[in-house]
């Protein structure tokens, strides 16, 4: 999935600079800390690697998780990160573009690349999430077109309203995003492609804001508990939007006790990125003016959700 998204990103935006997606707020170390003290950093931030600048901040190394097993395995993690780490970097220049980004992981086949300015100071690193997380969100990639629509939902086009028992033409959804990503921190891309799609509706922001919140909160349950695909679906009325979030994963075998606040089965390793805290459904509810949840243990989830606007809204 990632090499096909980002084949798809390399032709249709391939002159975008990497300026725009790289990460800026970069994770260093100075060559003369420790092994160990990097592979606790490594831990803690859950990532595979740091640049190694000096005092100038000039990229003079990189250490990975693999230079770390190195070093357990010689019994060395005390030893400075100098004297372990690859000093031949492989650098993006700060003018590169998504199509040179690109090239670079198929040609070296790393995790990560610094990028620097022309004096070689660091100013920033991509990692493949990088390039699918903010460039689908800045340039709407993932937002799938009607073709496609029709593609998706050809064996499932009538359902009824949860909340309201009236059909629902899921083919013809105002606004539709399919969550295909399994990686918690790329959660959110749907919710704000929506958030963007209900602003160049005209919908008032506050209605947008909690709508947003609300879908986020159903788009994280999504990539943190269902082990599945999901989808979400939007419907515009003049007095009410409907959002419906669907997966065909592992269900919720007793819905009325994740309800409950702080309740979660979040893995541990999800819960060290910040993510369920046992507020996704409370969440939900309480930014939704009605809410109804389907599910049943491993036949999936559909949460149904009804916004009544402050102000009724002619569609552009």
């Amino acid at each position: 999935m990632t090499s096909e998204i980002l084949e798809k990103v390399q032709k249709v935006f391939a002159n975008i600079s990497v300026k725009e997606f790289m990460t800026k707020d970069v994770i260093y170390v100075k060559p003369d800390r420790t092994v160990a003290q990097v592979k606790e950093i490594l831990r803690l931030k859950r990532i595979s690697g740091v640049p190694v600048v000096d005092d100038n901040n000039i990229v003079v190394g990189i250490i990975s998780i693999e230079d770390i097993i190195k070093c357990l395995e010689n019994s060395t993690l005390n030893e400075s990160v100098n004297e372990y780490m690859t000093k031949n970097v492989v650098c993006l220049s700060e003018d590169a573009t998504l199509q040179d980004v690109i090239k670079h992981f198929e040609r070296y086949r790393y995790g990560r690349f610094p990028v620097v300015d022309v004096q070689g100071k660091l100013v920033g690193i991509v990692t493949k999430n990088d390039i699918l997380a903010a460039v689908a969100t800045r340039l709407g990639l993932l937002y799938l077109h009607d073709e496609r629509r029709r593609e998706v939902l050809e064996q499932d086009v009538l359902s009824r309203s949860l909340v309201t028992g009236e059909e629902i033409d899921k083919k013809g959804a105002d606004f539709y995003f399919k969550i295909d990503y399994f990686d918690v921190n790329l959660a959110g891309i749907g919710a704000a492609q929506l958030k963007k799609f209900l602003i160049s509706k005209g919908i008032p922001e506050q209605d947008v804001r909690r709508i947003a919140v609300a879908t986020y909160e159903a788009e994280t349950n999504v990539v943190i508990h269902s082990g599945s695909e999901g989808e979400i679906f939007c419907f515009l009325a003049p007095d009410r939007i409907i959002v419906r979030v669907e997966d065909r994963g592992k269900g919720i075998e007793n819905i009325e006790l994740a309800m409950k606040e702080g309740y979660s089965t979040a893995p541990d390793y999800v819960r060290e990125l910040g993510f369920g805290a046992g507020m996704g459904l409370p969440n939900m509810k309480r930014f939704s003016d009605k809410m109804v949840v389907l599910s049943e243990k491993g036949k999936g989830v559909v949460v149904e959700m009804v916004f009544y606007l402050d102000k009724n809204f002619q569609e552009l």
